[in-house]
Parts: C-alpha cells; sequence; structure tokens
C-alpha cells in the first residue's frame, strides 16, 4: 500500500518517572502524536499498527481500530493531535509503525510512523 498523500507523523516523547518503578522494570512513557493533512483531499484514519522494541531486543506488535477510541477526521490542511502512552521494561525503546488512512473516494493508504526513541532521561549520552 503506498502513499501519494502528503501526510506527515510528528512524534513528541516524555518519560513518566511518577507511574515508573525501575526495580519493577517498569518505566511508562508518554508521546503525543500530530498528524498533518498535506494532501488535498478529506482523510479519516482506520487503523494503527505499532512495532514497539526494548533494549533487551522485545518486541510487541500492537494493532486495532483508531486512536484513543476515535477514528478522526482530517481536513485538507487539518491536523489532529492525541497523547497515549507505552510501558516498557528497559528504560529505552523504540516505536515505529503506521496508520490506515482513507480518503473520500475509499482509497485507504498508509501515513508512516517514524522510528522514535523512548527514552528515561540522562540514560543517553
Amino acid at each position: 500500500m503506498t502513499s501519494h498523500f502528503n501526510v506527515p507523523v510528528e512524534v513528541e516523547t516524555y518519560y513518566i518517572a511518577a507511574q515508573s518503578d525501575p526495580a519493577a522494570e517498569r518505566y511508562v512513557f508518554a508521546y503525543t502524536i500530530t498528524i498533518r493533512n498535506h494532501s488535498s483531499e478529506p482523510i479519516q484514519l482506520l487503523r494503527r499498527y505499532w512495532l514497539i522494541s526494548d533494549a533487551n531486543g522485545k518486541q510487541t506488535e500492537v494493532e486495532g481500530e483508531g486512536v484513543i477510541g476515535e477514528q478522526p477526521h482530517l481536513a485538507p490542511g487539518g491536523s489532529y493531535r492525541y497523547t497515549s502512552g507505552a510501558v516498557l521494561e528497559t528504560p529505552v525503546g523504540t516505536m515505529q509503525g503506521h496508520y490506515e488512512m482513507i480518503t473520500t473516494q475509499q482509497e485507504r493508504f498508509h501515513a508512516a510512523i517514524p522510528l522514535f526513541r523512548l527514552a528515561m532521561p540522562n540514560i543517553l549520552n
């Protein structure tokens, strides 16, 4: 499924120390995603796919409908922003994936989510 649509995805990440417990190998991260519709057509986000990797090499795939219980519509020039989270067993990990989108003409395409790092502050130089 290739895309000729311009739908960039931006990511900001945060370490949630208050919910983390390093002694129990529990590291909690939040991430805020901004999806921008730079194409000329209205689009809707239908599904998400994530590949989450921790520093031990453990990989988890997550698939499902929408994001945070929503399947947002994005008008041309519009954007959608949401915050979600992930729990890892290591203080460093990565996430990447894609959103399955659809146009008003029922054309489906993937909007890539670039690889991003989840890291406890000061763990990486």
